[in-house]
């Protein structure tokens, strides 16, 4: 009995999810610190530029090879999906290279979350050694991370729709045509909160989805170790497995593609608010 409670109190799936800083690192108020967050962050660009340079840039010919028709049916998928449907055509040139890499960098960062990774602060010894311990972890899991993201739409969509409808125009956009002066405000206070509604749900969607379907894998596995009890195994196995062949086949991509596409519309609608 002592046994299952000291594995009940040492298993706590929330703990995967706390960032220690690795290298301490302070500007004023601003943590800027090195954890495992960042770390993830950095593996998941590096994996983002050579997947692209690999699909895009390397043995391109005439005669498409398997790798080259997938990179050119991506760049179709993100071009008509996300740019073209969503974006005026005066700025698919300059935001779909942005909305494009976004996809990509979200989705190589899901998918990276999925992968067991020596990147942890926690060791095992092998020999003598202390080698950091195999795990899952996704940076998307971070409401920071996701926060960040969504803020670089945020602003991009507002600077975008002062750049082309000039002050006035862009905040007279905000309030509905046809609204009677008196209720202007009760509108105005509202499409403002919206606004910054839009900053909340982009980070959320992301930051939730991913940590859901991690608490539910780490829960499951770690019941078997909570009872002490192997017979567990033959429920929680499979279910732990289904989660995670749900989340790495449809969620990664559809979290990633609907970041990316509510991105381009917030942009495309700032920038022609008359659509």
């Amino acid at each position: 009995m002592s046994v299952v409670l000291a594995a009940a109190e040492e298993f706590q799936p929330q703990h995967e999810f706390e960032l220690d800083a690795w290298v301490p690192l302070e500007l004023g108020p601003i943590d800027l610190s090195i954890n495992k967050a960042v770390v993830y962050l950095w593996v998941g660009a590096i994996a983002t530029i050579m997947f692209g340079i690999w699909v895009m840039r390397f043995g391109l010919s005439l005669r498409p090879t398997r790798r080259q028709t997938t990179g050119e049916a991506l760049y179709d998928l993100l071009q008509t999906q996300i740019a073209e449907s969503s974006l005026p055509s005066k700025a698919i040139g300059r935001w779909f290279p942005y909305v494009a890499s976004l996809f990509l960098f979200i989705w190589m960062l899901n998918m990276i979350g999925f992968v067991p990774l020596p990147i942890s602060s926690e060791t095992f010894d092998v020999g003598g050694l202390d080698l950091p311990t195999w795990g899952i972890y996704a940076a998307t899991a971070n409401l920071s991370v996701t926060l960040a993201l969504a803020f670089i739409t945020f602003t991009a969509t507002h600077v975008e729709g002062l750049r082309y409808n000039g002050p006035i125009a862009y905040f007279k956009s905000w309030v509905p045509t046809g609204v009677p002066k008196g209720l202007l405000p009760l509108i105005v206070p509202l499409e403002i909160i919206s606004q910054f509604m839009r900053l909340i749900s982009l980070s959320v969607r992301l930051f939730a989805n991913m940590l859901a379907g991690h608490m539910l894998i780490l829960v499951m596995i770690g019941l078997i170790f909570i009872f002490g009890n192997l017979a567990l195994a033959i429920i929680a196995v499979p279910v732990a497995t289904a989660v995670y062949l749900f989340e790495v086949v449809i969620v990664v991509t559809i979290q990633a593609f609907v970041f990316a596409l509510l991105s381009a519309i917030y942009i495309g609608g700032a920038i022609e608010p008359e659509h």
